[in-house]
């Protein structure tokens, strides 16, 4: 029997939306005509159907947002929905102290109700210093916001990189082609972006420097194309985690690879689907893949929830509800 979900990796908020409106399940078939507008009761009815006990909604945003969403999902129905706060990289072309800034906006966030922190790979991709320069993920100006992340028990959910072949020409040759011909937007090749193996270097080092910070590295810690690297940073830093959202098709290219992944580090793990909107299809391939790995059960349910669940106290907080 399939264990519990807790899917670690959606959006359910609003500003990634081509109207603005909310984002919810896709209950129709029919994207832009139905993920719009539908009520929190038809997505609850989604995830139960299949099986999701929780969701992850890293669309949190700040402030008045982060309010929007926690009043419409995780105070609604407690524990069905973890928020995740965002910060206002923006901060960073105004000047050097955008770190401490950035820091104050996290604990107004974590005392709102944020359950962890979302990074996007803008940060390095897109948004800018004062002096015009991107940043890389090890940046000791942002050193304390992710040192205020780990005082405050919020685990940072970090999209470090995409595929490594969106820094190739985005020519007839690149397996992503007609992808990047669809969002040349994600294309890195040239324009002055970091190369994706100074990403890695970058990424790792910043995990290093915070050993006190639990980090989740969204769709397979960037790096799906090489599963020993993946293996490697996660026996070399306790405090790593990955998710596999949004990389189905390339594990499913190398399931004994994505097998001795999961199976060498059951605890380090998490399922996410990223899908946009949530459908019942997109849980079902996610269930025929994992599910005809031969992972053991206690993996499997591990993976599936288990380790979400033991990053975001889930237990500890339902044990405080009952008491209370």
């Amino acid at each position: 029997m399939q264990p519990a979900i807790v899917d670690a990796h959606t959006h359910l908020g609003r500003w990634l939306s081509p109207t603005g409106d909310w984002i919810a399940s896709d209950l129709a078939g029919s994207l832009y005509d139905t993920w719009m507008h539908a009520d929190v009761g038809e997505l609850l009815a989604l995830m139960d159907t299949c099986g999701i006990a929780a969701c992850v909604n890293l669309d949190g945003r700040w402030d008045a947002e982060l309010d929007a969403n926690l009043d419409r999902y995780d105070r609604a129905h407690p524990d069905r929905f973890l928020t995740f706060c965002q910060l206002d990289w923006r901060l960073a072309a105004e000047g050097d102290d955008f770190g401490e800034l950035l820091a104050d906006s996290l604990r107004r966030s974590a005392a709102a109700g944020a359950r962890g922190l979302k990074v996007w790979k803008t940060l390095w991709l897109g948004y800018r210093d004062a002096g015009g320069k991107l940043l890389l993920p090890d940046d000791a100006r942002a050193a304390v916001v992710f040192a205020t992340a780990g005082e405050l028990g919020l685990p940072v959910l970090i999209h470090t990189a995409d595929p490594v072949a969106f820094w190739d020409p985005a020519d007839s040759t690149n397996p992503y082609y007609d992808l990047l011909l669809e969002h040349p937007e994600w294309s890195y090749a040239g324009g002055g972006f970091p190369s994706h193996a100074a990403l890695m270097e970058s990424f790792v080092a910043l995990v290093a420097e915070h050993p006190g910070t639990t980090f989740i590295a969204a769709h397979v810690a960037g790096f799906v194309e090489d599963l020993g690297w993946v293996a490697r940073a996660l026996d070399e830093h306790p405090n790593l985690f990955v998710d596999v959202a949004a990389r189905l098709p390339q594990l499913a290219a190398q399931p004994e690879a994505t097998w001795r992944l999961i199976e060498d580090h059951p605890d380090r793990v998490l399922f996410g689907s990223d899908e946009l909107p949530l459908s019942a299809e997109g849980y079902r391939a996610w269930e025929r893949f994992l599910g005809g790995l031969g992972l053991a059960e206690s993996v499997l349910a591990a993976v599936y929830s288990g380790n979400a669940e033991r990053i975001l106290k889930l237990s500890e907080r339902r044990a405080h509800a009952g008491q209370a």
